[in-house]
């Protein structure tokens, strides 16, 4: 396939979809590339070194995809459970050709100073992974006072970064951070309107960076892996997807275009799933109302996520539309009949055969008979395309072996 995806997009997208574990909270990546950029702008760093760090920053959480983990590092300075997450985001990171030189700074980014200097770290390592670690606990620290009184507690938050100087943070970084951070602007830039257009300017001014879309699949297998890790009982969930997806287009007789188009959409189509807190997903008992609308609005996140990578606008139809019914009965658009391309079908589909197929909180994995028993049901009452689930029927035990690899 010849279509040009700009990783710059797929970065910033990726950088959103990260940011829906905080919640309510939903820019900590951003702001902590925002600081790493204008701190390595005070060093001299080149416009690739500015660049490099800030989308660092955007990404050093991408090990993290539950709500409780985000609070913990939220709430505590120093949290003992703070290094798994770096590991896991650095093994994702490595696991893609253009992030690799990004996987040692996350590696290392809740690492004390002190002890990365007793390490074999490279000393460029050290320091870009200790000005992430810095600037991400600038960010924690201001959490509690954004949109109340920020400006009144700079003070504070410097004084407290100094106190770590030597032990958690460089003193050669503490004090450049104090100087970036003297201006009443570089706070005011945090604010939500004002940092989005600080990253509608770098968009504007850094180069674009096209990748191929097979480099684009590799991109959304990490966003796929993140989704997943939220609940153990979701464990592999997009991959079981995005091979049945494929499955069903490539018996539909799908250009090898579009069966690759869908697998991706396959992969992507729970990111919003990172906004729903954890005590929803997992809980063991029926949803009430409340759960219901928190959980209903992921696929409109995999949307907003999706919609800003120029070249996949299909794409991400087709993944926010995963809970869209033929009958005009699902949400959160409320398409209904030819509103709903065959591929969007194929989607929905997929992710219910799935789903049915793996344990959930309030129930076990369901028997392949009683799975083929609900989406005929469901298809009879115009939940679910008919002929698709037809082509289900034809083959189950090999739609089974594709969603949860049996």
């Amino acid at each position: 396939m010849t279509v040009s995806i700009d990783l710059r997009q797929v970065v910033y997208a990726l950088a959103d979809a990260l940011d829906l574990v905080g919640v309510d909270e939903t820019a900590h990546g951003k702001r902590v590339g925002y600081m790493a950029f204008k701190c390595a702008e005070m060093m001299g760093m080149d416009k690739e070194a500015r660049e490099r760090l800030f989308h660092i920053g955007m990404l050093h959480d991408c090990g993290v995809s539950s709500t409780e983990e985000h609070t913990h590092l939220v709430e505590e300075m120093v949290w003992e459970g703070a290094d798994a997450h770096s590991a896991i985001g650095a093994t994702l990171l490595e696991s893609f050709s253009y992030f690799h030189d990004y996987a040692q700074v996350v590696r290392y980014h809740h690492t004390p100073w002190e002890s990365l200097l007793e390490s074999d770290v490279k000393p460029e390592i050290a320091r870009d992974a200790n000005l992430i670690f810095m600037v991400d606990r600038v960010d924690a620290l201001s959490a509690i006072h954004y949109g109340k009184d920020l400006l009144q507690q700079t003070g504070n938050i410097r004084k407290e970064i100094q106190e770590y100087a030597g032990t958690l943070f460089s003193p050669d970084l503490v004090e450049l951070f104090v100087l970036v951070s003297n201006s009443e602007a570089f706070w005011m830039m945090l604010e939500p309107p004002h940092l989005q257009r600080f990253l509608f300017d770098m968009e504007r001014f850094t180069t674009p960076q096209p990748v191929s879309f097979e480099k684009l699949k590799q991109m959304a297998r990490i966003f796929a892996t993140i989704v997943d890790a939220k609940s153990h009982f979701t464990f592999e969930h997009s991959v079981g997807v995005s091979r049945l997806a494929r499955h069903l287009a490539e018996r539909s007789s799908m250009a090898f275009d579009t069966c690759e188009r869908i697998e991706v959409a396959g992969l992507l189509h729970d990111l919003g799933k990172l906004r729903v807190p954890d005590q929803v997903l997992d809980k063991p008992g029926p949803l009430d109302a409340d759960d219901k609308l928190l959980l209903h609005r992921h696929s409109f996140e995999t949307y907003q996520v999706l919609r800003e990578i120029e070249g996949i606008e299909d794409i991400a139809l087709w993944a926010a539309y995963h809970h869209e019914a033929p009958n005009g009965q699902g949400y959160p658009f409320r398409r209904i009949g030819e509103e709903l391309t065959r591929e969007a079908r194929i989607i929905a589909v997929a992710d219910v055969f799935q789903a049915l197929a793996q344990d959930r909180p309030y129930r076990a994995a369901m028997a392949l008979p009683k799975i083929l028993e609900l989406i005929g049901e469901m298809a009879e009452s115009g939940h679910l395309d008919t002929d698709l689930v037809e082509l289900v029927k034809a083959e189950p035990e090999t739609c089974l072996k594709l969603a949860v690899s049996v």
